[in-house]
């Protein structure tokens, strides 16, 4: 019974999810405040994200934010996963990718997608 239990402590153990030290390898910020603003980072760890925000129609009654933007990383499958997105007056827009082997089942997509 006692190696059963091992064996289980062993396997859950290995099965866990390993913590790892993430560095991050960029980080560019350039917002002036007025309306206008891009950032982007890299992580050691293959997650990315880039995003930039336009101020339309400035001083006007119909004045925005349109927000574009794309973000990546590496799932657990090794395969690449990225997301570009535009944010406006139509709401959140995403547009999904996978690399090579991906394969996000449809019901994810469509929980995404909203």
């Amino acid at each position: 019974m006692k190696l059963i239990v091992t064996f289980c402590l062993v396997a859950v153990a290995c099965a866990a999810p390993q913590q790892r030290d993430v560095q991050i390898l960029r980080f560019d910020n350039d917002n002036n405040g007025l309306g206008n603003y891009r950032w982007a980072f890299d992580q050691s760890d293959g997650t990315r994200h880039e995003q930039r925000g336009e101020l339309t129609n400035q001083g006007r009654e119909n004045e925005a934010l349109v927000v574009r933007g794309q973000y990546s990383w590496i799932g657990p499958d090794g395969v690449t996963y990225i997301v570009t997105y535009v944010a406006d007056d139509q709401g959140f827009q995403p547009q999904i990718e996978q690399g090579p082997g991906g394969g996000v089942p449809p019901a994810v997509v469509a929980s995404l997608l909203g």
